[in-house]
């Protein structure tokens, strides 16, 4: 069937309908955001309590030097809680700190999976996937995470923002 209005068939128009739900109503926008949110803030935690742990697992991908293994340690758990707090409190800010560590762990697992290391992911604290295979899991979940959920959040609060500046103005 078509719509007489604009000629174009009915699913599409119901499915723009739904798209426009889940962008523009705020409940959708809120789940994502404080699940990804505390998802990092977890993430992030979890390293802080075991530096040490974690730095020697930054140390079996031998992309930093030995020297910069203690600030790396705490420094990036550190980065993913405060942008995890950020995105909870929907800081703009958060959503580009967080997008930029997706980045960056996408290249940093990519470089393991290409170089065939046996090394833990190191996502969620030592341990915690089975090295190769776990590589791989953590890769595509990050890629879901920054091709999926990422601009899903920018979107929505694109639209909400325009949609808030056109009732501002009628």
């Amino acid at each position: 069937m078509v719509d007489p209005y604009s000629n174009k068939p009915i699913y599409f128009i119901k499915i723009r309908n739904i798209v426009h739900q889940a962008l523009v109503y705020p409940w959708p926008y809120r789940i994502v955001r404080i699940l990804l949110a505390v998802l990092f803030i977890y993430g992030g935690a979890i390293k802080l309590f075991d530096p040490k742990a974690f730095a020697a697992t930054i140390s079996t991908y031998d992309l930093a030097p030995e020297a910069f293994l203690p600030f790396l340690a705490v420094g990036l758990p550190l980065i993913e809680t405060i942008a995890g707090l950020a995105l909870l409190w929907d800081r703009p800010w958060g959503l580009h700190l967080i997008t930029g560590l997706l980045i960056l762990f996408v290249f940093v697992l990519g470089y393991a999976i290409l170089e065939d290391l046996d090394v833990d992911c190191g996502c969620f604290g030592v341990e915690d996937l089975n090295k190769q295979a776990g590589l791989r899991e953590a890769f595509y979940r990050d890629l879901i995470l920054i091709g999926v959920v990422a601009p899903y959040l920018y979107l929505s609060r694109r639209v909400r923002e325009f949609a808030g500046n056109r009732t501002e103005k009628g």
